[in-house]
């Protein structure tokens, strides 16, 4: 008697079995991925906000070597006559001023240009071949690079005049400018160079 047996069944899982989800399944995985996605868009704009600045950058400042806008018109200046000597030393001493005082440009002037310049706007002014002030014991008096400066204060600017050299020199700086003794530093160079020493410094003035 033969018998028969029952049919094999395979039982491995068919291509693609096991792939499909339920609409139940698929619905939360899609629910979860659109929360996701906002919270993860907020979380950088939080990281973002924090790395960043909280204000821009502010514009630098105006320092002293910052150049300023000035006029370029001539300033008005009196121009003496002269002696020889004094106008041959203000001559040299002209011709050797700095095209600049800091930050303030050289302005043309209205008389006078082989014995004044003028600087920036108000207008820084150098004049040379004026009378020497008489100074005492008591006056207000300054070297600056070897350049020895009696500073008279008026009421618009501060007036700072040469007490050591053959042919005196005379720098106004406006009181818009601070601290007048550091503007005649290139000046006092140029004078050290061209202007001779007469020898004769107030007591105030010695190294």
């Amino acid at each position: 008697m033969t018998s028969t047996s029952a049919p094999e069944v395979d039982q491995r899982p068919t291509k693609g079995a096991g792939r499909a989800k339920d609409p139940a399944t698929r619905k939360a995985a899609l629910i979860a991925t659109l929360v996701a996605v906002p919270v993860t868009v907020v979380v950088a704009g939080i990281t973002f906000a924090r790395l960043a600045p909280d204000t821009p950058a502010a514009a630098p400042s105006p320092t002293a070597t910052t150049a300023r806008a000035q006029a370029t018109t001539p300033v008005e200046m009196a121009a003496p006559a002269l002696d020889a000597r004094p106008a041959v030393v203000c001559r040299a001493l002209v011709s050797q001023l700095p095209d600049s005082v800091r930050e303030l440009r050289q302005r043309p002037v209205t008389a006078g240009p082989e014995q004044n310049a003028a600087y920036g706007d108000p207008a820084l002014t150098v004049t040379c071949g004026g009378a020497e002030p008489t100074v005492d014991a008591t006056a207000d008096v300054w070297t600056v690079n070897k350049v020895c400066w009696y500073a008279e204060q008026k009421s618009d600017a501060t007036v700072l005049t040469t007490v050591d050299r053959e042919t005196a020199v005379t720098v106004t700086v406006p009181l818009s400018y601070e601290q007048p003794l550091q503007w005649v530093t290139p000046i006092s160079d140029t004078i050290v160079a061209s202007v001779p020493s007469d020898g004769a410094a107030p007591a105030g003035c010695r190294a």
